[in-house]
């Protein structure tokens, strides 16, 4: 199930989404009669697709599309996308959204800094006049990422392991993957999870999954540590945390969960649960020596797709918002080349 298959129309979803401001949630704390609380006022690069986070990652979406996809001949809207990304990714653009997020330092952390930085990392890759041009403009959104984090994570005592947006391992995987952050916050990155994680075992799967879950806690986790450490020390440290996938014992994670109201905006998260499942097993599966863990995982990635991706377009809001960037995730998962720095 290629993403090459499903690139024309996820685009044409992404920029459906990325020009339209209304309806808007912004997570934004009024301090003032006066403020002008517009969302393109507040973002003027990041104003649509419903809030914050899922502006930035439908943006990434786009990107992507074009690195993976847009010399292709069925790919044809390569124009109206580089122009789109034109007029949101200016300099002045993302200078505002920089202060913003300087002046507020708990907005969207961390799962929204991630996408940013996975955005200016995904235009890097692009390259050429429009990639480049992007990147540049996206710096100063990326400084300000890295001064936040630099002030929060030796705070940051305790990972947040719920499966929604404050997800501590999904977020600091996705800021690992990138690249673009210095060498010294990459370290401090790396040891917040091992802190955080290295000692972990018998994850309590038969939790999983709560009823607003869009990440499942034990799997993003295992796909964080899997970032970190070499491949023989993370076959060892799945079996403490994950002892049911090689006993072969009933394990939740892997179990495609029911979604009884799709257009629920709540209960559909469990639809991107299906595809975040789907990108983290087929990660972990690759990380893995053939064998029949990776096997179990293989389908347990398989049928999660099987249920989330025709969900992906659906003309409805509550999902077309954002379900397709996890379906890329889910599709490109295991194929990208490991990330700067990762351990052998």
């Amino acid at each position: 199930m290629p993403l090459t298959a499903r690139a024309a129309g996820l685009a044409r979803l992404a920029l459906a989404n990325i020009t339209r401001e209304y309806p808007n949630s912004p997570a934004h704390l009024m301090t003032s009669p006066d403020e002008d609380v517009r969302p393109s006022a507040l973002h003027p690069a990041f104003h649509s697709a419903y809030d914050w986070h899922s502006s930035v990652h439908m943006h990434w979406l786009l990107v992507r599309l074009l690195r993976r996809h847009g010399s292709t001949p069925a790919f044809a809207e390569t124009a109206p996308v580089i122009g789109v990304l034109d007029r949101h990714l200016t300099p002045r653009n993302i200078a505002v959204e920089a202060a913003y997020l300087l002046g507020r330092p708990s907005f969207e952390r961390p799962y929204g800094w991630a996408w940013l930085v996975a955005l200016a990392a995904e235009c890097r890759a692009y390259g050429g006049a429009a990639g480049d041009r992007w990147a540049e403009a996206l710096a100063p959104g990326v400084a300000a990422v890295d001064a936040l984090l630099t002030d929060w994570l030796p705070k940051a005592t305790y990972p947040v392991r719920h499966g929604n947006h404050p997800n501590s391992a999904f977020a600091l995987g996705l800021l690992l993957d990138s690249g673009e952050l210095p060498a010294a916050t990459t370290d401090a990155v790396r040891r917040r999870l091992l802190d955080w994680f290295a000692d972990d075992h018998d994850a309590p799967v038969h939790w999983e999954p709560s009823s607003q879950d869009f990440l499942s806690p034990a799997l993003v986790e295992a796909d964080a540590m899997r970032r970190v450490l070499d491949r023989e020390r993370f076959a060892r440290w799945l079996d403490r945390f994950l002892p049911a996938l090689r006993s072969g014992a009933a394990c939740p994670p892997l179990q495609v969960p029911v979604v009884s109201d799709h257009g629920d905006p709540q209960i559909g998260h469990l639809l991107g649960l299906t595809l975040s499942r789907a990108a983290a097993l087929r990660s972990i599966a690759a990380a893995l020596p053939d064998g029949p863990v990776r096997a179990r995982l293989a389908r347990a990635a398989a049928a999660h797709l099987a249920l989330g991706l025709p969900a992906v377009q659906r003309a409805d809001f509550t999902t077309d918002h954002w379900l397709a960037t996890f379906a890329a995730l889910a599709l490109d998962a295991g194929t990208e080349p490991a990330p700067a720095g990762a351990p052998g």
